[in-house]
């Protein structure tokens, strides 16, 4: 159990390396945009769709990795009932695993429409890149974070020991 999570570790540097080009050509694209806009009063057109799916591939290629390590916002208003009653691990793995469960239907959703939007040819603006490439990374990386989040549930259950050892 130990080495499947420090694999999935080690894997989840690609999707983390992926966000953090897609925010840097994302930063720069703005800067250039603000002073292309402001000196010669001609921004650049295709900033807007850009930015669009940049940030559609910021947030959903480290989608996974933030909800399989806990990396959630959180409200923690049972946290002292779960704890004298010694159910806070029960709790947390029936949370990533229904979490899991119930990703599935926006993942047949997004799949839809992406599928709808490739027999429909649609395409950007400006640059003409087919939608249904977004839709379709939006969908691999929820299902991705479905099979993380259930995965991590069962080894909050089975074996939460290798959870803790590997995040020190």
């Amino acid at each position: 159990m130990q080495s499947l999570v420090t694999f999935a570790r080690r894997v989840s540097i690609a999707p983390t390396l992926l966000a953090c080009i897609a925010l840097f050509i994302l930063m720069v694209m703005t800067f250039f945009d603000v002073i292309v806009r402001s000196v010669f009063n001609a921004p650049i057109e295709a900033a807007t769709e850009l930015t669009r799916i940049l940030m559609a591939i910021m947030v959903f290629s480290v989608l996974p990795m933030i909800s399989a390590g806990k990396g959630q916002i959180a409200v923690d208003l049972t946290d002292g009932v779960f704890s004298r009653l010694r159910l806070s691990r029960a709790r947390d793995a029936v949370v990533y695993i229904v979490s899991g469960v119930m990703l599935i239907w926006p993942i047949k959703r997004v799949w839809i429409l992406a599928e709808r939007a490739r027999d429909y040819g649609d395409v950007t603006e400006y640059l003409s890149i087919p939608v249904f490439y977004v839709g379709w990374f939006i969908a691999g990386f929820t299902a991705i974070t479905a099979m993380a989040m259930i995965v991590t549930g069962l080894i909050t259950i089975f074996s939460p020991q290798s959870l803790s050892e590997t995040s020190q």
